[in-house]
């Protein structure tokens, strides 16, 4: 990555203002999101996208799912691009810091998932109100996509299967899936129980698939 490519890119205002807009962002984003966030025209936004992949700054990720006639193509910040001192924020440090205590404490799966349940079961009531006529499986699906696992949701003869398209949290999993997975597992199934309408039927973390999923029996 050229470092004078790099400021060229950046120097234009609307391309800057993209690149925060990804930077923010938990997941990889469309043209269409990005254009819509900033109030800007797809075809304007379009060629700043691909100015900014060619220098090296983004990453492209086509996004098939549910979609007809051309692939859909995701924009995310590279893994090797230049902070411009957007500094990381201390949570993701904390989180490696506590994920690595709770490992070398012996953290149990149950007592991870346990963990999780009494979050979830906050964050329930919290949506239990934002979305009174919405059912379990759109309330949890709200919940994922606001913590950034940009989820899929297939439904098949009273079961609903929810993949994890995105782990915020995969760098964390891959080295402690058993404190991380399943304080997730936790959060899902607290979560599912205080909002009602649904079951947990089954789980599949890591360990089980890629990308994980939980599928949810409506009933």
């Amino acid at each position: 990555m050229g470092r004078l490519d790099v400021l060229k890119a950046l120097g234009d205002n609307t391309r800057y203002a993209i690149y925060l807009e990804l930077a923010r962002s938990s997941t990889p984003r469309s043209t269409a999101e990005v254009a819509e966030t900033l109030d800007l025209h797809a075809n304007t936004v379009r060629p700043h996208l691909e100015r900014m992949r060619e220098v090296g700054l983004l990453d492209v990720h086509t996004d098939n799912r549910g979609s007809v006639g051309r692939p859909q193509n995701r924009y995310a910040l590279a893994p090797d691009a230049p902070s411009l001192g957007l500094e990381p924020p201390a949570f993701p440090v904390l989180a490696r810091m506590l994920a690595d205590v709770a490992a070398a404490a012996g953290a149990a799966a149950d007592l991870s998932a346990e963990a999780g349940a009494e979050e979830g079961r906050a964050l329930a009531e919290t949506y239990a109100t934002r979305r009174v006529r919405a059912g379990c499986v759109d309330a949890v699906t709200a919940m994922l996509a606001d913590l950034g696992f940009d989820p899929a949701v297939v439904h098949e003869d009273g079961l609903a299967t929810i993949a994890f398209t995105h782990c915020p949290y995969a760098e964390l999993a891959a080295a402690h899936p058993e404190v991380v997975c399943h304080l997730h597992r936790g959060l899902v199934e607290g979560f599912v129980e205080s909002i009602g309408g649904a079951g947990v039927d089954r789980f599949r973390t890591l360990a089980d698939r890629d990308p994980c999923q939980v599928e949810l029996s409506i009933r």
